[in-house]
């Protein structure tokens, strides 16, 4: 076996990669949206539809739930789950936050003890200048309008964040549902940032702006170097699920209101 093995690297020219898992097939036809008691769900067929944990996959608010339906009309003669976003974040929210809330605040809570808003370039210029531009605002704006001042460093030196900062921003988060905080959770990971995430959830920001900010580091260095097509790819697709939680917060409706 191991000859064979062998062979049939030599006459490939290196290891066989392992092949790509099939996509299943389409097994529905009509796709519909029910009326669960103040959740809507999801029909294929008549059937209701369940999470990879078998709940019953609802959402709340008719149109998001429309959006997830118009993810499942639009799947060719087989489901390929990377053109499904919302569906991915549905089944998160139900089966990785609810009953978990505090832990998921508090992940969402250690990317705020070291926001990448909060770590500054000290040169070139102009990217330092650029850092100030679309950073210092919503620094500002987390300080003025929830109470969240956040300290600041240059380079990768650690800067310990006011307890009571953190404690105003745990606040704010709280105020979303199951689902709202995990559209949260995935705008955070994605960009490395509590703020920028708060501040689409908040209208502060649009979900193009908070991108933008995220990437001012990588933007700087692609002006000056270029950009690799792997490298674009992956940030296509990060976006496409960045844009899809914050889609997800206008559709349910679940954007909590700022503190006073």
């Amino acid at each position: 076996m191991g000859q064979l093995r062998d062979q049939d690297q030599k006459d490939t020219g290196g290891p066989v990669p392992p092949k790509k898992p099939a996509l299943p097939k389409r097994f529905y036809k009509d796709v519909s949206v029910a009326d669960e008691g103040g959740r809507f769900g999801l029909l294929l067929d008549g059937k209701p539809v369940r999470t990879p944990g078998r709940a019953p996959l609802t959402v709340p608010g008719k149109a998001l739930a429309q959006a997830i339906a118009d993810e499942w009309r639009a799947q060719g003669a087989h489901i390929d789950p990377r053109t499904m976003p919302l569906t991915k974040l549905a089944n998160t929210a139900i089966d990785g936050v609810a009953g978990q809330r505090d832990g998921v605040i508090d992940d969402i809570l250690a990317h705020a003890r070291a926001d990448l808003l909060c770590y500054r370039a000290d040169g070139p210029e102009g990217l330092v200048a650029r850092q100030v531009k679309l950073w210092d605002p919503v620094l500002a704006w987390a300080k003025e309008s929830l109470h969240a001042p956040l300290s600041l460093s240059q380079g990768i030196v650690h800067v310990a964040q006011p307890e009571a900062s953190i404690a105003a921003l745990r606040q704010e988060i709280a105020k979303l549902d199951d689902f709202g905080l995990a559209a949260l959770h995935v705008m955070t990971s994605l960009t490395g940032s509590a703020l920028l995430a708060l501040a689409v959830a908040l209208k502060r920001l649009t979900q193009d702006e908070a991108w933008d900010a995220a990437h001012v580091d990588e933007d700087f260095q692609v002006d000056r170097w270029g950009e690799d097509a792997e490298a674009r790819a992956r940030r296509i697709a990060r976006k496409t699920d960045f844009d899809a939680a914050a889609r997800a917060l206008d559709l349910s409706e679940l954007r909590p209101n700022p503190s006073p």
